[in-house]
């Protein structure tokens, strides 16, 4: 099928006219080009290099080179956040750089920052084994010298856990022995291990040596970086005694496999005190060291900082030009680059402005040229949306998004969604908290554009537009059904009704009569408590819902027709159009027709009864049912033939070449099981979508009746007794009740019901939904991202 460039002129209700336009750019001023049509952000290239892998593109190594740029980039923004340095604004005024200057630049700055990491590592490597030899000579050597004083064992620093063999019978350990001192032998091994491997580590010493060795151990009081996850984690210091060179080396062994790491530990009171000033004094020039180099450190991702954003944005529109260069074939010269894709009409002008800048600007003796084409495929779907309207249109595409020139549905969901929304929630008080919560969203939202939101404050940010209509339109839903947190009010005049019997108090049980003219506004007050309300607001509710989905399933379908009629189908008008708006206005159309002449007369007649035996009895004499003078007649069903469809001359000449356009792929046998499937589907669908919309009384009604419960079941209840503690509770779990329950969930409730009435009963009427978006080159959607 062709799409040509000269449709029919377009109204609001449809996407933008699309065109399918050829560029063909000498090689000198492609670069230019493409970058000029980014900022604009106007233009979808076709790739017409499908058939290639990324790495047989002609422009691949430049990709390549922006690839390693980003992941530089990515790593020294990993660096800076490691620090925990915020990155600073980013710059307004700043000098550009060249793309090679800009790799020569990071690639200094990433060798300078690998620097100064191997050196920080290395340092700060040095720095732990200081500090563990200086826990060791601590807690070991105090051990060592109150052993050689013989020092009570409960004056000791360290642990003590002497290992006998009574498990292995024959072998006993070295220091039951108190013969033995070092000239038999007996040496330790000092050093330190995380605490949580202290336990298993003295049980395979244990097992190792069969009991022959003593075993200290003491919490080394600080906590030492672990050099693997760069945790700071607890530590334990031990000494281990032994005797001979099996046991050593097997300790050793034990050792390095759990991760202990030994220090040498003197005897001597003296050289334990001279050791301990020499790694005292190391510590010190060693933290000055890292701290200096800590701060040289920060101060040059500082100055990286600075200029990330501006670096990261550089090189992301540098790769997105080289990719869309990669869409372009050369010509048959290899002089020009022959590029393809769709703008918008009104594009046009500023595309042809942008290109003759870039020749201009490139210095290139041939320019740009810029022509339209006739396509074969179907353009994609482009609306134009602001602040306000891109919630709305986002909710549309969400189903689908529109075939190109099909009639948007979001103009008329800006209205019909909030406010079946609010039918559902319709309770002013609720209304107005909705209200603030909108208005907080849309007053702070610059500041809150900026900052980084959860998922949740991100949706309702994004909504916040859709959030202020649902909110200003259960307001008014509110007032109409006089419920303030299920509370209703005289706003609008006195009551229209008052007891039955003077003297009464209670209007559950006396009833209601009417004395003076109907309330102004919404539903009476005095029907809230009177024993008719729920049956007056079911049938108030149950009707009114019925009402509004005939409504607006009738707008699907003229939809329908104003969309064959933009297309120029008129068999859809008449085969389709004509007979799904007799059918459904002959059965639904017809009850609301009876609704509202029962309201208006206030008749007693019984609409079931009118409806069911309108097809089970047409002959009955209506009696009290009657609403209308001929009534009977018009529901009295008449046999009908259908005739030889015939088409005109005239009708015969315009179809004649759309009808030659699509004879090779028009096949009877599919069209005709298609529309067979589709009236099906129609009818049974005018049923269950009529009864669908009943969703609005009943999410209503429980709306009501909860809230109802809340405030009698709750507040009211803790406000019956006189303490002030049961007050507050009372309070305190009416308004959890209210903000979790009322004002979260159902709204979260109303919102999906409502979601689902516009995209099955309404949207299923007229919308394909079957397009694809159009996406052009834009620098603006790479900053939005990086954001």
């Amino acid at each position: 099928m062709r799409f040509c460039n000269e449709l029919p002129a377009m109204d609001f209700l449809r996407s933008e006219k699309m065109s399918f336009v050829q560029l063909i750019i000498p090689v000198e001023s492609a670069h230019r080009a493409i970058t000029y049509l980014g900022e604009l952000g106007l233009v979808q290239f076709r790739d017409l290099n499908d058939d290639k892998s990324p790495f047989q593109r002609t422009f691949v190594n430049q990709v390549k080179r922006c690839g390693e740029m980003s992941r530089k980039l990515r790593y020294f923004s990993d660096q800076i956040n490691k620090a925990n340095l915020a990155i600073l604004p980013r710059p307004t005024l700043q000098p550009d750089v060249h793309l090679e200057e800009l790799e020569v630049q990071l690639g200094e700055h990433e060798a300078e920052l690998l620097e100064m990491n191997a050196n920080s590592e290395k340092l700060q490597q040095t720095y732990n084994e200081l500090l563990e030899f200086k826990l060791v000579l601590q807690k070991a050597g105090g051990f060592l010298v109150s052993a050689q004083n013989h020092a009570a064992p409960s004056e000791r620093e360290l642990d003590e856990n002497v290992y006998t063999a009574e498990d292995d019978e024959g072998n006993l350990s070295l220091l039951e022995q108190p013969e033995l001192s070092k000239k038999d032998g007996l040496r330790f091994i000092s050093g330190i291990i995380c605490k949580a491997n202290a336990l298993r580590f003295e049980r395979m010493l244990f097992r190792a040596t069969r009991g022959n060795m003593f075993f200290h151990h003491a919490p080394a009081g600080e906590h030492v970086m672990d050099p693997i996850s760069g945790e700071m984690v607890e530590k334990t210091v031990f000494v281990v005694f032994f005797s001979g060179e099996q046991a050593k080396t097997k300790i050793v062994r034990i050792c390095d496999s759990f991760g202990a790491n030994c220090y040498p530990v003197p005897e001597d009171m003296n050289k334990q005190k001279q050791i301990s000033r020499e790694v005292l004094s190391r510590l010190s020039e060693l933290e000055t060291t890292l701290n200096a180099g800590i701060h040289h450190r920060n101060k040059a991702l500082s100055s990286i900082g600075c200029q990330l954003w501006r670096w990261t944005m550089m090189v992301k529109k540098e790769k997105a030009v080289y990719d869309t260069l990669n869409k372009l074939n050369f010509d048959v010269t290899k002089k020009c680059l022959v590029g393809e894709g769709w703008c918008p009409a009104f594009a046009k002008p500023q595309i042809k402005d942008s290109l003759q800048r870039a020749t201009i600007d490139s210095n290139s003796q041939l320019g740009i040229i810029f022509h339209v084409m006739d396509a074969t495929e179907s353009p994609p779907t482009y609306f134009r949306t602001n602040r306000f309207t891109h919630a709305f249109q986002e909710i549309v595409d969400a189903y689908g998004v529109a075939r190109y020139m099909e009639a948007n549905p979001s103009v008329y969901s800006v209205i019909t969604f909030p406010f079946l929304f609010a039918v559902m929630f319709g309770d002013w008080g609720h209304g107005i908290c909705l209200l603030f919560a909108a208005l907080f969203l849309i007053l702070r939202e610059r500041k809150l554009e900026s900052q980084k939101l959860g998922s949740f404050m991100e949706m309702a940010f994004g909504g916040r537009y859709v959030i202020l209509l649902m909110a200003l339109f259960s307001i008014y839903c509110g007032l109409i059904y006089n419920e303030f947190f299920s509370v209703p009010y005289h706003i609008f005049g006195s009551s229209a009704y008052k007891c039955r019997d003077p003297s009464c108090s209670d209007t559950h049980t006396a009833g209601l009569i009417k004395y003076r003219e109907p309330y102004k506004f919404g539903v009476d007050p005095s029907w809230r408590g009177s024993r008719s309300e729920l049956p007056f607001l079911n049938s108030l509710k149950m009707k009114m819902s019925i009402l509004f989905g005939v409504t607006q399933m009738n707008l699907g379908i003229m939809l329908s027709y104003f969309d064959a009629k933009f297309h120029g189908n008129s068999l859809d008008i008449r085969y389709q159009f004509v007979p799904q708006m007799i059918f459904l206005n002959s059965l639904f159309g017809y009850l609301a027709l009876l609704i509202v002449l029962k309201w208006c007369t206030g008749s007693k007649a019984d609409l079931y009864h009118v409806m069911i035996y309108m097809f089970l009895s047409p002959l009955e004499n209506l009696g009290d049912n009657q609403l209308f003078w001929g009534q009977k007649t018009l529901q009295r069903f008449q046999g009908r033939t259908y005739g030889i469809l015939r088409t005109s001359d005239a009708e015969l000449d315009v179809e004649l070449d759309s009808a030659q356009e699509h004879y090779n792929d028009f096949n009877f046998s599919e069209v005709f099981v298609h529309q067979m499937i589709h009236s099906i589907e129609f009818v049974l669908g005018a049923v269950s979508n009529t009864a669908s919309y009943l969703r609005l009384w009943a999410l209503s009604l429980a709306h009501s009746e909860l809230s109802t419960v809340f405030y009698e079941k709750i507040l009211l209840l803790a406000w019956g007794y006189k303490s002030i503690i049961i007050r507050l509770v009372g309070l305190a779990v009416f308004a959890f009740a209210t903000a979790f329950i009322l004002l979260m969930m159902e709204t979260l409730s109303a919102f999906l019901h409502a979601l689902r009435l516009h995209w099955v009963e309404f949207m299923n009427k007229f919308y394909h939904g079957d397009g694809y978006k159009f996406k052009p080159f834009s620098f603006t959607s790479l900053a939005n991202e990086e954001e």
